[in-house]
Formats: structure tokens, sequence, C-alpha cells
């Protein structure tokens, strides 16, 4: 009897579910643009596909070793969220994101 109340409480969620309409979310518009330099639209074209440029603009600026600091953050974007990024243009991104994003 117990296996039946279990079963039938999985089938009514999964029914449940199944009707469940999604969510739909619109993000807000941009409110942030990356600097003007060389390389920018590389770093636009990439990183702006996946996240807003405001957590790029919003990250630290006072860095002892910023091109470290941009080096992992690029290759955290490439292995943990799987980010496809070319070693070349992830060299580029990096120098200009330590170039222009970090107060010397």
């Amino acid at each position: 009897m117990r296996r039946w109340a279990y079963a039938m409480a999985i089938a009514a969620a999964a029914l449940a579910s199944a009707k469940a309409a999604p969510i739909l979310y619109k993000a807000p518009p941009e409110t942030a643009r990356l600097a003007p330099g060389p390389d920018s639209d590389i770093a636009q074209a990439y990183c702006g596909s996946c996240h807003s440029v405001d957590y790029i603009t919003t990250q630290p600026r006072k860095l002892a070793q910023p091109t470290t600091f941009w080096t992992n953050e690029v290759n955290k974007m490439k292995k943990a969220y799987g980010a496809q990024i070319s070693d070349e243009n992830s060299q580029k991104i990096i120098a200009y994101l330590a170039r222009t994003y970090s107060v010397k």
C-alpha cells in the first residue's frame, strides 16, 4: 500500500510539472558599455554574448596583478561555463581587460 501511495505521489508531481507554464523572463536593457580600445570589440562579442557588461565593469580595479586576475576570470568562463573562446582571442581579451579595467 505504501509503494502505491509513493508511486501516485510521483505521478501527480510529474503531471503537475508537465502542466506548469514556463517562466518568461526578459532581461533589462544593457546599461554599461565596454571602454573603447584595441580588442574591445572582441571582448564585447565574447563576454557580452553570455553576461552583462556590468559584470566586467564592476570588478575590482585596484589589482596587484591585473593580468593574473583577468586570466583567471577568462579561464573560469571557459572551463566552468563552457565559453568557446580560442586561446588567441583569450589573450586579446585578457590584455584588453588588464589594460582597461585596472588602476595602476
